[in-house]
């Protein structure tokens, strides 16, 4: 092929891109594209300011290999054929993506293409295992329970990665277009997105690894990779993040694997049920929510009354990003002791979080709300034994939660039970009504 177009959507990378790579070996003339998506923009201003750092640093690295990103905004399937148009391209190569968004981009890039007589390539890079690939015994249907899902993607033959290209030709007199000013975004403490910062961040995250197994579920250690941010937009190959664990030694590492193992898992879940942000996975369990929007605003301020639950919340606005084990204690906390819709909370999260994705932020709270793949969807999670167990001494509580900073270890988990004159001096609600269950919890 003479000239080839590089779509990039969720794989904002040079290293082990496989479409990049692929059309570097098989065209003269390569052109990185990126569409500004007006649909997608609106969404989250955290995100949108991540993206355009990602951008940003995806241009430098292209233009160190003699080559630069081109830059479109508008209808992603319009504006990369109008561009093949213009550069006379025998082909786009695409990364393949699960959302329904994204798989009713790719058809209607196909047809397009079919009818402009241009090929189309999809490429595998968003996740270690394609969705698809592996599939229980029969080849029917997808894994819906992760256990032998799990088996079967640690025994799959997984794909070599690619090498990154040395040298990009670009077409002549083609204009790159400009980036817009960079988004202000709404956490003052987010991370910054991009390749280099990815990469720099996994290289310190396997010199810490050894004691995952143990830390990750610690709320106060904060034990946790946080890449997955950058795993979300293709900063990093999360092949290259696999790989990387694997070679170290230790327990820490198998189980660091194994919650990429679950990111997949979720992926082949949506890829077989696009609907997964806003349809219930289980319909059994999708009944009786109730409406509360005052009850909701406390829960999105950080209000509740329940430390741990507004320590979390907390967490989310300033940073963007909300430790794992405390995504799963202030979404049970909303549906199993508000009776609260899912997709309320669900909503909330795709606001703030950098790493908000339409698979794992949609798979986790139907896990939860026990609407999605829990095997037990009837669980919930006490939130004052969940704070006790992995925030032993209120270290994580009292980091987002000031008005508590002076009540010494594990009684800031339960300020309620505080005398009532240390709770007069405290600037603190008390924790709202339970509408799922007893709370005893909440009894003396």
């Amino acid at each position: 092929m003479r000239t080839v177009i590089v779509l990039f959507t969720r794989d904002l990378r040079v290293h082990d891109n496989p479409a990049l790579a692929a059309a570097c070996a098989n065209a003269e003339r390569v052109v990185p594209l990126f569409v500004l998506d007006p649909h997608l923009r609106a969404f989250s201003p955290n995100r949108s300011r991540f993206l355009h750092q990602c951008l940003a640093d995806l241009r430098a690295s292209l233009r160190a290999r003699g080559a630069d990103l081109v830059v479109r905004e508008g209808d992603p399937v319009a504006e990369t054929v109008r561009l093949a148009g213009e550069v006379e391209a025998d082909g786009i190569a695409l990364a393949q993506d699960v959302s329904g968004y994204a798989r009713r981009r790719e058809g209607r890039l196909a047809r397009e293409c079919e009818r402009h007589r241009i090929s189309l390539r999809l490429f595998p890079g968003t996740t270690v295992v394609p969705p698809g690939e592996v599939r229980p015994a029969g080849g029917q249907g997808h894994y819906k329970v992760f256990s032998p899902y799990h088996r079967a993607w640690e025994s799959a033959k997984w794909r070599d990665e690619v090498a990154t290209p040395a040298r990009i030709l670009l077409p002549d007199d083609l204009a790159a277009g400009r980036l817009p000013a960079l988004p202000g975004g709404e956490s003052p403490q987010a991370v910054a997105g991009g390749e280099t910062e990815g990469l720099r961040r996994l290289k310190a995250w396997l010199r810490q690894l050894g004691p995952y197994d143990d830390l990750h579920d610690d709320l106060a250690a904060d034990g946790t990779s946080r890449l997955s941010a950058y795993l979300r937009f293709g900063c990093l190959s999360p092949l290259t993040v696999a790989n990387a664990a694997r070679e170290v030694d230790g327990a820490g590492p198998a189980a660091f694997v194994r919650q990429l193992g679950w990111r997949d898992f979720y992926y082949q879940v949506t890829h077989a049920f696009p609907t997964i942000s806003t349809e219930a996975y289980r319909k059994a369990g999708d009944t009786d929510w109730r409406g509360d929007p005052d009850a909701l605003a406390h829960w999105q301020d950080g209000l509740t009354g329940v430390p741990v639950v507004d320590a979390g919340m907390r967490q989310l606005r300033a940073e963007g990003w909300m430790h794992n084990r405390a995504r799963l204690i202030t979404a049970s906390f909303l549906t199993k002791h508000l009776g609260l819709d899912w997709r309320d909370g669900l909503k909330w999260f795709f606001r703030w979080l950098n790493d908000g994705d339409v698979a794992n932020n949609s798979g986790n709270w139907q896990w939860v709300a026990g609407t999605g793949n829990d095997t037990k969807p009837y669980r919930r999670f006490n939130p004052i034994r969940q704070a006790e167990r992995f925030d032993h001494d209120g270290v994580y509580v009292r980091r987002y939660v000031p008005e508590l900073a002076s009540i010494a270890g594990k009684a800031v988990h339960q300020p309620w039970r505080l005398p009532d004159t240390v709770r007069a001096r405290l600037d603190y609600p008390g924790p709202l009504e339970s509408h799922r269950d007893e709370a005893v919890w909440l009894r003396p």
